[in-house]
C-alpha cells in the first residue's frame, strides 16, 4: 500500500513528468524515420514508364507492371525512369539511288519505343543513356543507310507511277520498317512499330532524266501502233484490192456471158427478120450502119450508087415494098 501511494506521486513530480515527454518525443522521431525509410523505400510504376533499380549504379531489377514496389532506400538503391511511350523522328530528305539508275529525294519517318522488355531496356540504357534525342539521332543515321539500300531493289516506276497497280510503295516501306527495327534493337535496345514515306521528290537531273525516258517511251509506244496501224492498213487495201480484182473479174466474165447471149438472141432476132422482109432488113440494117458511121461532125463524099448510100437514091426495092404490102 505505501507503494503504490509513492508511484501516484512519483508520477506526478516534474522528473516523471520529463521521461513521459522524452519518451513521446522518440516514438515521434522513431515514426517519422520510419515514415521516411518506407517513403526512400517506395517505388511507384506510372502507365507508360519503366523503372530501372540501381544499385551502386547496377541495374539489378527493371520493373514494367503499374503499380508500387519496394527497394532499398538511396544511396544503397536509387531508381531510373524510361518513357516507354511511343515516340516519332523524320529521316529529313535523303539522295538515294534507285534500281535503274536514278537518284530521288526521299524523305521517311519511324515510330519507335522502348519496348516493355527488361534486357530491351537495359540495353536502351546502356546505349544512350536514357536520352531520347540521341536515340533518335541514331535512328535518323540508320534510317539513311536504310533508306539507300532499300530503294536501290525498286525502280522509280516502282515508286512513282500513274497506274496505282505499279507502285510498290507499301512493300517499300515494309522492307524499311524491317531493316530499321532490325538494327535497332539489336543496337539500341528500341524496336520500330512503324515505318513510312512522307515525303518523295526528284532533283532537277533526275526530273528532267525521267521525263526525256517518258517521253522515249511514248514515242515507242506511238511509233509501235503508227506501224500497227500501216500494216492492219496494208492488209485491208490488198484484201480490197483482191475482192475487187475477184469482183471486176466476175463482172467480166458476167458481162461476157451476157453480151455473147445477147448476140445470140440479136442474131437470132435479125435471121427472123431477114427471114419475114429481106428488103427491110437490109434497109434498117443500113440505117444502123450510117448511124454508127455518121455523126454531125462528118462528111464524107461518096458515090451515090454505091452501098449502102444506094437505098437514098433508089428507095426500098419493089419487091420489099411489095413484100410490106401483103397481110
Amino acid at each position: 500500500m505505501s507503494v503504490a501511494a509513492e508511484n501516484p506521486e512519483e508520477a506526478s513530480s516534474p522528473s516523471g513528468r520529463g521521461n513521459g515527454m522524452r519518451w513521446l518525443r522518440w516514438s515521434a522521431a522513431a515514426l517519422v524515420l520510419l515514415l521516411a525509410a518506407l517513403a526512400a523505400s517506395l517505388v511507384v510504376v506510372s502507365p507508360g514508364t519503366g523503372v530501372v533499380i540501381t544499385r551502386l549504379g547496377r541495374p539489378v531489377r527493371v520493373l514494367l507492371a503499374p503499380g508500387g514496389a519496394l527497394k532499398w532506400p538511396a544511396p544503397v538503391e536509387n531508381t531510373v525512369d524510361v518513357d516507354l511511350r511511343l515516340r516519332t523522328t523524320s529521316s529529313g530528305l535523303q539522295d538515294v539511288g534507285t534500281k535503274d539508275g536514278l537518284r530521288v529525294l526521299v524523305q521517311a519517318f519511324v515510330v519507335w519505343r522502348v519496348p516493355a522488355d527488361p534486357e530491351g531496356v537495359q540495353l536502351y540504357l546502356r546505349a544512350v543513356q536514357n536520352q531520347p534525342d540521341v536515340a533518335a539521332a541514331q535512328l535518323r543515321s540508320l534510317m539513311a543507310s536504310s533508306l539507300e539500300i532499300t530503294a536501290s531493289s525498286f525502280d522509280l516506276a516502282n515508286l512513282v507511277n500513274t497506274d496505282p497497280k505499279k507502285v510498290r510503295l507499301d512493300e517499300f516501306e515494309a522492307r524499311l520498317r524491317a531493316r530499321i527495327d532490325a538494327q535497332a534493337r539489336r543496337v539500341y535496345g528500341v524496336e520500330v512499330q512503324q515505318a513510312g514515306i512522307e515525303r518523295l521528290t526528284l532533283s532537277s537531273e533526275a526530273l528532267q532524266a525521267t521525263i526525256e525516258r517518258m517521253k522515249a517511251e511514248r514515242d515507242t509506244a506511238a511509233a509501235q501502233r503508227s506501224a500497227e496501224g500501216q500494216r492492219q492498213a496494208a492488209q485491208i487495201t490488198s484484201e480490197a484490192e483482191r475482192d475487187a480484182r475477184i469482183q471486176l473479174a466476175q463482172a467480166k466474165a458476167d458481162a461476157a456471158a451476157i453480151e455473147a447471149e445477147a448476140q445470140v438472141k440479136s442474131a437470132t432476132i435479125y435471121q427472123q427478120a431477114y427471114n419475114t422482109d429481106p428488103a427491110l432488113y437490109t434497109t434498117l440494117r443500113s440505117f444502123d450502119t450510117l448511124d454508127a458511121v455518121v455523126n454531125p461532125n462528118t462528111r464524107l463524099i461518096l458515090r451515090t450508087d454505091a452501098a449502102p448510100f444506094r437505098i437514098l437514091v433508089d428507095g426500098p426495092g419493089d419487091g420489099g415494098v411489095a413484100k410490106r404490102g401483103k397481110p
